[in-house]
C-alpha cells in the first residue's frame, strides 16, 4: 500500500474549518481541533435554531390573530373552529398579516367565521 501524506487535501479541509470559524474567540478561530469543535457545535445549534424559528414564527402569528379576533369579540379557537365550517382555508401566516395591515379584511372572515358557527348550531 503506497504511503499517502494528503498534503493539499488537508490543507483544504483544515482551511474550510478555519473559514468558518473566523470570528470566534481565540483559539477558536485559529487552532484546528478547537475550531473543528467550535464549528461542529455551531452547526448543530444552527440546525436546531432553523426548527425552532418555524415554532416561534407559528406562535407568534397565533398570539396576533388571538389580539385581533379579541378586538372583534370572539376568541382565536371560536374564529378558527368558524372559519374551519365556513370552508374558509387560510393559513395562519396570512391571517396574522391580514390581522396587522389589513384590518378591514380581517373583520369580514370574523363575521364570516361567527355567521358560520351560527348556522352550525
Amino acid at each position: 500500500m503506497p504511503r499517502v501524506k494528503r498534503g493539499t487535501k488537508r490543507r483544504a479541509s483544515r482551511r474550510k474549518v478555519l473559514e468558518r470559524a473566523s470570528g470566534f474567540f481565540l483559539t477558536k478561530s485559529k487552532l484546528h481541533r478547537a475550531a473543528q469543535e467550535a464549528v461542529e457545535k455551531a452547526l448543530r445549534y444552527a440546525y436546531v435554531g432553523r426548527r425552532q424559528k418555524k415554532r416561534d414564527f407559528r406562535s407568534l402569528w397565533i398570539v396576533r390573530i388571538g389580539a385581533a379576533t379579541r378586538r372583534c369579540g370572539i376568541s382565536y379557537s371560536r374564529f378558527l373552529d368558524g372559519l374551519k365550517k365556513a370552508g374558509v382555508t387560510i393559513n395562519r401566516k396570512v391571517l396574522a398579516e391580514l390581522a396587522v395591515t389589513d384590518e378591514a379584511a380581517f373583520r369580514l372572515l370574523v363575521d364570516k367565521a361567527k355567521a358560520a358557527l351560527e348556522k352550525a348550531q
